[in-house]
C-alpha cells in the first residue's frame, strides 16, 4: 500500500481550448478511499488514467509512495484497475480471469490458486469459479473484475465508474460491498464517478472537479456542509441546493416576503467591489412549509409543478416569482405529500440555515455555516 500525490499534474489534448486536467494538486493518504466526482468532461477519468499511466502527463508529476511514476509504463506502477465494462475474457472461467495477471507474472500454480480462492471467498464467488462471464449476472461480473484486481495485491486500486452498467438496486448493493471490501483490505483506492450519491456514501474524502480544475477536497460531510462555491453547492446533494441571486439590503436579503438577516462579515464580503447582489443557497430539506393559518407569516410563495412521493418524504418541484423572474425551487417535506400539482404553498427558512456566495465569483462568503 502507498500514498498517491498529484503535483500540478496537467494533461492537454490537441484541439482543446483548455487542458483536460489543469494543475491538479491532490494528496491521497495511504489506505484512503478517495472519490473523484464531477460531471461528464470534468477531467476525473483523465486524472485516473494519468495515474494509471494510460495518459501522458504534460506538466507536473505523480508519485505513488516515494516513487515518481510520471513517465513509468503502467506495468511498473503496481496498480490494479477496475473498468466500467468489466473487461473480462469471455472464453475464460471466473478463476482463469481472476488469475490471468498472476499467470502472466509466472506465479507458481499452487500459490496462484490460493490467491484466487482467497479473493473468491472475500467476494462470495466460490460457487462461480468454473463459470464463464456469459453465465454471470452484471453484479457477479463486476465482482470478478474486482477479484482480478485483488489477487494482484497492488499498492493502489483504480476504479473507473465500475457501477455504471448495473441497475439501480444492484448499484446500491454493490457500492456497499466495495466500501466494506476496501476498508477490510486497507488498500489505497481512487474511485471515479459522476454520481454524487455514490461519492457521498463511499468515499473517505471527495475531490470535486469541473472543467479540468479541482474545486474542493474534503470529507463528504465537509463538502456537503461547507461547499466552496456555487458549483459544488449545486452538484453535491440530491436534490441539488436551490440557488437564488438576490439584492443585498441593509441587514441581509429578502426572499419573497421573508427578510433574512445575515452576518455583517457576510454582507461586507458580498459588497466587495461595489456588488449589490449575492447568491443565497437553501437545501430542499431546509424549507419549512407554513400551514394555511400561518399565511400571514412572511415566506416564499410557490406554485407546485410536480410531486415526487417516495413514501417517507415528498419532493415538491415548484416555481417562485422573484421580481420579474420565475425561479424553479425544490422543497423536501417529510411524510406523504399533502400538496398536488397547481397548489399554492408558502415556505419559510431560518437565516442560520442558508449558504451565501459571491454573485460575482461564486465563492463561498464568510458566514455562520448551517449545521447540516
Amino acid at each position: 500500500m502507498a500514498s498517491v500525490t498529484f503535483d500540478k499534474a496537467t494533461r492537454c489534448f490537441p484541439g482543446m481550448a483548455h487542458p483536460a486536467v489543469c494543475d491538479l494538486d491532490l494528496a491521497i493518504a495511504d489506505g484512503e478511499f478517495m472519490v473523484l466526482v464531477g460531471p461528464s468532461g470534468c477531467g476525473k477519468s483523465t486524472s485516473l488514467r494519468m495515474l494509471a499511466g494510460l495518459e501522458e502527463v504534460d506538466r507536473g508529476s505523480i508519485r505513488i509512495g516515494d516513487q515518481e511514476v510520471t513517465h513509468l509504463p503502467p506495468k511498473d506502477r503496481d496498480i490494479a484497475m477496475v473498468f466500467q465494462n468489466y473487461a473480462l475474457y469471455p472464453h475464460m472461467t471466473t478463476a482463469a480471469n481472476m488469475g490471468f495477471a498472476l499467470k502472466m507474472a509466472r506465479m507458481p500454480k499452487d500459490r496462484m490458486r490460493e490467491r484466487v480462492r482467497e479473493a473468491a471467498a472475500i467476494l462470495d464467488l466460490q460457487d462461480y469459479l468454473d463459470r464463464k462471464p456469459k453465465s454471470l449476472s452484471g453484479g457477479q461480473r463486476q465482482r470478478v473484475a474486482m477479484g482480478r484486481a485483488i489477487v494482484r495485491e497492488p499498492q493502489v486500486f483504480l476504479m473507473d465508474e465500475p457501477l455504471s452498467n448495473l441497475d439501480a438496486k444492484l448499484r446500491v448493493q454493490t457500492r456497499t460491498q466495495i466500501a466494506v471490501l476496501q476498508r477490510r483490505l486497507g488498500t489505497t483506492t481512487v474511485y471515479v464517478t459522476h454520481d454524487q450519491v455514490e461519492a457521498m456514501t463511499m468515499g473517505d474524502r471527495l475531490a470535486v472537479m469541473k472543467d479540468g480544475l479541482l474545486q474542493q477536497v474534503g470529507t463528504p460531510k465537509e463538502v456537503f456542509a461547507h461547499p466552496a462555491n456555487t458549483f459544488v453547492a449545486g452538484f453535491i446533494g440530491s436534490p441539488a441546493m436551490n440557488l437564488f441571486r438576490l439584492p443585498i439590503t441593509a441587514d441581509g436579503v429578502r426572499l419573497g416576503s421573508l427578510t433574512l438577516a445575515l452576518p455583517h462579515d457576510t454582507l461586507r464580503a458580498a459588497g466587495t467591489g461595489g456588488a449589490t447582489e449575492l447568491t443565497l443557497g437553501v437545501r430542499p430539506e431546509r424549507f419549512e412549509a407554513l400551514s394555511p393559518e400561518d399565511l400571514e407569516t412572511p415566506g416564499l410563495d410557490l406554485v407546485v409543478d410536480a410531486v415526487e412521493d417516495t413514501g417517507s418524504v415528498a419532493y415538491l418541484h415548484t416555481t417562485a416569482k422573484l421580481g420579474q423572474d420565475l425561479v424553479p425551487v425544490v422543497v423536501r417535506l417529510p411524510g406523504r405529500p399533502t400538496h398536488g400539482k397547481g397548489d399554492a404553498l408558502r415556505v419559510a427558512v431560518r437565516p442560520d440555515a442558508v449558504h451565501c456566495f459571491s454573485a460575482a465569483t461564486g465563492l463561498r462568503l464568510p458566514d455562520t455555516a448551517p449545521a447540516e
